[in-house]
């Protein structure tokens, strides 16, 4: 009832009629000195927050509150240029611009024009990621809304891209590869991810077909920078979930960012089915600092310290599942804890040098060191039952059969150590209609890792005398490992105009490490043909990607190490489409690729939770096919939203793998693989409310189909069960009170603030039990049941942002 009556109070709060009309409507084409369109060109209206980017063919639409205004025009790699406008009456007006280049800019123009033409990839709108309903927080809640991506899990910074899984995914920020905590084993244990949304100024995502300049994975790259500011700021977010502060100052010779986070979901982890005292406490500390010692030189390090406490007391658990006719209950009480935490700390410092506009050379350095202990010692005692379904009976809902009842154990006391340091230089330059890249890079990881651990059930196959299955320990655990691996890869790509709407970018990529001793190499293909209408872009891409051996993949569920084990190989193929065109009164953009991969070298794997487990002794062979179809725009004006669709067949086929069957030696051959999740949907839909600018509300809604599991100590081949659909929807419900185009703002905030906005947030909105695992029991009669452990409920959250005035 309390969370009801906060829902109607914000909702209701401060809540006006007043419908603000623009004066100035200012059209447009921005142009290089060649007289081609730019894309990607941001037009801000200077004092006010209206902003917005050109398109494929640099058109461009802006609105402006008052007739006297300035208009600035920014590209990386081109001088800024203001346009004062200053118009008597309100009206529409157009200006066409052109851009000079800027050649003492470090990022040349013409090395980021080509770059940005032939890449396979898509830029994520950053000023979605503060409107975005979001249960973790993190910046990775905004790639689960793009084409190719898959997830099942909303308290999981995880996803998996095209049938990949997680670990094959690239993140990079400011050019520095970026890993991950290794013993997580399922979403309420991750804390913040590594990147800082509230720092970041660009952000593009490959869901494939990506440049040799990316390192050595199958699947995806996320490429997140921090760059200069425009001016200096001072960003406050605070919520039920936890807080942050983001500091932004600009130095005549540099700039410095610092970012603090904390966040702490006790609230919404309690809407699971277990029970019992959750306390969650994870934090942050990023800073940035850049030195320009000329306007050829400067130096920037970035350093960070990102750590976290899970620690659970669990009480109980009620769990009902089952059919209209058969419903099941299973009731657990616990005793015991889990203690889990996590600490990365390091840093890298960047070099970047250019000797002539049309030369940028870099040397990265870094050093991460990342320590994981998890330690739990959790008894459950539980009770199994069918309930009585006829409401026309005495006892409905009552217990009707006891399907059974036992004690299982989890233990652990695991930890793992890991320290990652590398060195590269890398270059760009222009040559006439080509732009050449290469780089080198040396890598040394170190592991020292510690298992013990156990899982013992104590079932029905064990307490009751009519069942002959023995007493077992599941997948108990003791070993230490210690391991070094030294990488050295390297690259070269060139990207050139074939005529003047062909691009064409070849590139091959190596890689050898001191593990399989493998010499690696990857040619990777993109050719991008635009039309003269200019509206449209097709893109070809076709290449080799080669993963190296990691930590995890040689580690099996068990902790042996497979010391033997070679790289894993994929050939990539994809072919797609983006269109830019009117339609329902505003510029909509549809992109459209349909892809094909063949791995002939795959490490099989299985799910436990958000855990992945290799089968690292093994060898597979892989197919993946599908399509991605996006189409968005601003349907209401100022506001991006956009629809996917991704379809999607993934199998794998386990070389050797066989059972015998009537006498009959059995090969099962291609079969579904763990992420073989045939259809994906997502919505990011915005809206205004109460025809009032400064009222919104933003909505979010996942569709994943099912994923195939199977049981534990069970045949692959006998995994025809799955997790049923992951359906979701968040809404959230956001009040600007300095927003541009109100005509009455608060005088003490207008006074302090450049933007003050509230956000009511309503998590899992349709209250769906999502299933992301299952819990294996056995009844008296020695049948197994599949209990499902359901992710979080509905919960109501509220946050509110502000970003603090400059005052000199």
């Amino acid at each position: 009832m309390l969370k009801l009556r906060l829902f109607i109070f914000f909702m209701l709060l401060g809540f006006t009629f007043v419908n603000a009309q623009r004066l100035i409507k200012v059209t447009g084409t921005v142009f290089d000195m060649d007289a081609k369109p730019l894309q990607q060109v941001t037009i801000t209206v200077m004092g006010q927050r209206e902003s917005t980017l050109t398109d494929l063919n640099g058109t461009y639409t802006i609105y402006s509150r008052t007739t006297n205004f300035t208009l600035k025009y920014n590209l990386l790699g081109y001088q800024p240029m203001l346009i004062k406008i200053n118009e008597k009456i309100a009206g529409r007006i157009t200006r066409e611009v052109t851009l000079s280049p800027n050649v003492n800019e470090l990022e040349q123009v013409t090395i980021t024009n080509k770059q940005n033409q032939l890449s396979n990839s898509s830029t994520i709108n950053i000023a979605d990621l503060s409107s975005l309903p979001s249960v973790s927080g993190n910046f990775e809640t905004i790639i689960k809304t793009l084409p190719g991506v898959s997830t099942n899990n909303e308290l999981s910074s995880q996803y998996s891209v095209r049938g990949g899984n997680f670990d094959e995914n690239l993140t990079y920020l400011n050019d520095v590869e970026i890993n991950r905590p290794i013993l997580i084993r399922n979403g309420q244990q991750e804390g913040l991810s590594f990147i800082n949304g509230d720092l970041v100024t660009r952000a593009k995502f490959s869901a494939g077909g990506f440049e040799a300049r990316y390192g050595d994975k199958l699947s995806s790259v996320l490429d997140a920078k921090y760059d200069r500011p425009d001016s200096n700021q001072l960003i406050v977010n605070s919520g039920f979930l936890g807080a942050s502060v983001a500091l932004k100052k600009v130095q005549t010779n540099g700039f410095l960012m610092l970012g603090l986070r904390y966040k702490n979901n006790n609230s919404v982890l309690n809407t699971q089915d277990s029970k019992g005292n959750y306390r969650p406490n994870f934090g942050d500390a990023q800073l940035l600092y850049q030195y320009n010692f000329s306007d050829k030189f400067n130096l920037n390090f970035l350093g960070s310290l990102n750590g976290g406490r899970f620690n659970l007391i669990p009480e109980d658990r009620e769990t009902l599942f089952g059919t209209l006719e058969t419903q099941l209950r299973l009731k657990i009480a616990y005793n015991g804890q889990e203690i889990d935490d996590y600490r990365t700390l390091g840093g890298a410092a960047t070099a970047t040098f250019s000797p002539k506009p049309n030369l940028v050379i870099k040397w990265i350095n870094s050093y991460f060191n990342t320590h994981e202990r998890e330690r739990f010692d959790i008894e459950g005692k539980y009770f199994f039952d069918e309930l009585q379904t006829d409401f026309t009976k005495v006892g409905f809902k009552a217990i009707s059969i006891n399907r059974g009842l036992g004690t299982y154990l989890n233990y652990a006391r695991n930890s793992l150590n890991s320290q990652s340091m590398s060195s590269e230089i890398k270059a760009e330059q222009n040559f006439g209609n080509h732009v050449f890249s290469w780089g080198l890079r040396a890598e040394r990881n170190k592991f020292e890792d510690r298992l013990s651990e156990y899982h013992l059930t104590d079932s029905a196959g064990y307490i009751l005398p009519n069942n002959a299955k023995k007493f077992y320990l599941e997948q108990a655990i003791n070993i230490s490992n210690t391991l070094a691996i030294n990488n050295y890869t390297a690259f070269v790509q060139d990207s050139y105009s074939l005529s003047g709407n062909t691009d064409l970018q070849l590139g091959i990529r190596g890689n050898y490490n001191t593990l399989t001793e493998q010499l690696l190499l990857s040619p990777r293909l993109l050719l991008a043909f635009r039309p003269t209408s200019n509206n449209k872009i097709f893109r070809l891409t076709a290449g080799v990607y080669q993963q190296a051996p990691s930590y995890r993949s040689i580690r099996s569920y068990n902790g042996i190490l497979n010391l033997n084990q070679k790289a894993q190989r994929s050939y990539n193929f994809s072919a797609g489409l983006d269109y830019a065109f009117d339609g329902l009164g505003t510029r909509l953009k549809f992109s459209s690729e349909a892809y094909f991969k063949y791995s002939d070298r795959l490490v099989p794997y299985i799910f436990d939770n958000v855990r992945i487990k290799y089968l690292s002794t093994q060898m597979a062979k892989g197919r993946t096919y599908g399509a991605d179809f996006n189409i968005g725009g601003e349907f209401v004006k100022d506001l991006v939203s956009y629809f996917r669709l991704s379809i999607m067949s993934a199998d794998q086929n386990v070389v050797g793998d066989s059972y015998v069957k009537k006498g009959q030696t059995i090969y099962p051959g291609y079969l579904k693989r763990p992420t073989d999740q045939r259809v994906n949907f997502s919505v990011f839909f915005q809206d205004r409310l109460l025809k009032e600018d400064s009222y919104k509300v933003h909505l979010t809604m996942l569709y994943g189909s099912k994923l195939p599991i199977g049981a534990p100590l069970s045949e692959r081949y006998t995994d025809d069960f799955n997790i049923p659909s992951y359906k979701r929807v968040d809404i959230g419900f956001s009040r600007d009170f300095l927003d541009d185009n109100s005509l009455k703002k608060p005088k003490f905030l207008n006074r302090y603030f450049t933007s003050f906005i509230t956000y009511l947030e309503v998590f899992n909105l349709l209250d769906i039990n999502n299933t992301v695992s299952y819990l294996w029991l056995k009844d008296v009669d020695n049948v197994q049941y599949a209990i499902p452990n359901y992710l979080t409920g509905r919960q109501i959250n509220f946050k509110l942002i502000l970003k603090f005035k400059n005052h000199k």
